[in-house]
């Protein structure tokens, strides 16, 4: 049986629904079960729930704890990575709060944006430092990487580190089944072919039988039927022609359209959410005792398997059982106008021979057009990282899109510094 690694684990509920989904499989019911965590007393409460889990869905897994990384990835043949560096508190906060007095206002700033620029300097190298331990103690296992921002760690992975990896997300097959309810057809009648970067992959494909099914989406602005959650994605469908995978409030933060400080008429009119991952983290925070006391208590767990790749890439990997999945990996030539080195978002078989994405030619160049501003940011803010150079930081944020529409470039400097200094030890020195 396979080990597989955790790498903060003590995001319970999400490793709880992974782990569900890996048990339940009859091939890795007796997995090892590596579970990782800084936080001690996150990572015992995920430690009752793995086994728990285990119980529910019949499986008889070796369940370890480990507060010392390298001792959990020894021997790993699969490394789940769902760290969050810096957590809500601070960083979360200083991501959104500082930004804010400048009159910048955001609403996931986990991706892109300054948020997301930060996010990546806080975790790329806490990253490449589980990938040189896995170097060392697993060198062939598989890394999936679950944490964002997405395109800017796999890009630094691919960039310094051996390990193979690929990441992975769950808003390709999420905004399909979204589609799938506002056009009403059964999602399981559907196909459908995607790419991109991750959070901006379009479907260039959405079909029944071989029938485009996108008179039908169009439909649903034409009737007045766009859900309010979701007019900024209607919206971009409408001027781009083609449907984008990720979330209204995230997309509504990579461009530079639909927050505005000098046009509240645009927030109100598009519905966009700002503060929503604050609203998100404080909620959860809140319910985390009353969440923790039922997963420590006698009652059974419910499982349920998830629609998230992870557990399929391992099945067929072990088994050698082929399926399609949407995954995060180096360029190359996968999608022509797009630079060689950056992360794309494309389908990939996987099968024992591991993980092997698909080429995708050339996008509409519209599309390209949009994901490359995307790009740019990725890029410097991994040159950032790897290199140690804080005018990267600067170039990051100068060039991205929203930041770019909001503020003035000695804002941005200004907004730059203090935000380094804020998040102190959790980004390695810049010079």
């Amino acid at each position: 049986m396979p080990k597989i690694a955790m790498i903060g684990a003590g995001s319970t509920v999400f490793a709880k629904n992974l782990l569900g989904d890996i048990l339940g499989f009859p091939e890795l019911a007796d997995s090892d079960i590596a579970l990782m965590d800084i936080d001690a007393e996150r990572l015992r409460t995920s430690e009752i729930v793995a086994r728990k889990v285990g119980a529910a869905v019949g499986a008889s897994p070796t369940v370890t704890a480990y507060t010392d990384r390298r001792a959990a990835l020894e021997g790993a043949d699969y490394v789940l990575n769902m760290v969050q560096v810096g957590g809500y508190e601070p960083s979360t906060v200083i991501d959104f709060e500082i930004p804010k007095k400048y009159g910048l206002r955001q609403t996931i700033a986990d991706t892109l944006g300054i948020g997301g620029i930060m996010r990546a300097l806080r975790t790329i190298p806490v990253l490449l430092g589980t990938c040189k331990d896995m170097e060392e103690v697993c060198p062939g296992a598989q890394m999936i990487n679950y944490s964002n921002p997405m395109a800017m760690l796999c890009w630094a992975m691919n960039a310094g580190s051996s390990i193979r990896n690929v990441g992975l997300c769950h808003s390709v097959q999420g905004t399909a089944w979204e589609l799938s309810r506002d056009i009403g057809v059964p999602f399981e009648e559907i196909s459908y072919l995607c790419a991109g970067i991750n959070h901006m992959a379009f479907y260039l494909k959405f079909e029944r039988n071989g029938e485009d099914l996108y008179p039908l989406i169009r439909k649903v602005v034409d009737e007045g039927r766009v859900p309010g959650h979701n007019r900024v994605r209607y919206e971009m469908m409408l001027r781009l022609g083609y449907f984008v995978t990720e979330s209204s409030e995230h997309f509504s933060e990579y461009c530079p359209y639909f927050i505005r400080r000098d046009r509240p008429d645009l927030i109100e009119r598009f519905n966009v959410p700002l503060d929503e991952y604050i609203r998100r983290c404080i909620d959860q925070i809140s319910g985390w005792k009353a969440m923790r006391s039922t997963f420590e208590g006698d009652a059974p767990i419910e499982v349920h398997r998830s629609a998230e790749y992870g557990s399929l890439i391992i099945h067929s990997m072990e088994t050698g059982q082929p399926r399609v999945i949407y995954g995060n990996v180096r360029n190359g030539s996968l999608i022509g106008g797009l630079p060689s080195d950056c992360s794309v978002e494309v389908p990939c078989l996987v099968d024992r021979n591991g993980i092997q994405p698909t080429p995708i030619g050339t996008l509409p160049p519209q599309l390209a057009a949009i994901m490359r501003t995307n790009i740019n940011v990725q890029s410097l803010t991994v040159a950032a990282a790897l290199t140690g150079k804080k005018e990267h930081v600067y170039h990051a944020a100068m060039l991205d899109p929203h930041t770019a529409a909001e503020l003035t470039l000695d804002e941005i400097t200004a907004m730059v510094d203090e935000l380094i200094e804020a998040h102190g030890s959790y980004i390695p020195p810049l010079t």
